[in-house]
C-alpha cells in the first residue's frame, strides 16, 4: 500500500475534523489557522503525488476520506455563514438590526 500518500490524505480528514469542532465552539482564529494547515497538507499531498498511484483498494479508501472532509466542509461553511454575514455588514459599515 501507498500509505506515504494516504497519510496525508488523513492528515487532511483529521485538520478538517478539527476545524468542524472549532467551527462548532465558534472559535473562528483556530479554523482560519487550521484551513492554512490544510493548504500546506494539499500542498505537500500534491507534490508527493506525482508519479505515484493508488491501487484500487487505496482509492476506495481515499474516496471515504475525501466524502467525510467534504461532508465537514460543508457543516463548516453553513455554521460560518452567521458570522461571514455579520464580518460583511461590519466592513460594510451597516449596522446590524434586530427585529
Amino acid at each position: 500500500m501507498n500509505s506515504n500518500l494516504l497519510s496525508y490524505y488523513e492528515a487532511i480528514e483529521r485538520a478538517s475534523a478539527d476545524m468542524l469542532d472549532a467551527a462548532r465552539t465558534g472559535n473562528w482564529d483556530h479554523v482560519i489557522k487550521l484551513e492554512g494547515a490544510c493548504v500546506l497538507l494539499i500542498s505537500q499531498l500534491k507534490n508527493a503525488a506525482r508519479g505515484n498511484a493508488l491501487s484500487g483498494e487505496e482509492s476506495q479508501l481515499k474516496s471515504r476520506i475525501m466524502k467525510r472532509v467534504l461532508v465537514n466542509d460543508a457543516e463548516i461553511r453553513h455554521l460560518a455563514e452567521p458570522w461571514i454575514e455579520d464580518l460583511d455588514q461590519m466592513i460594510g459599515g451597516r449596522p446590524k438590526t434586530l427585529h
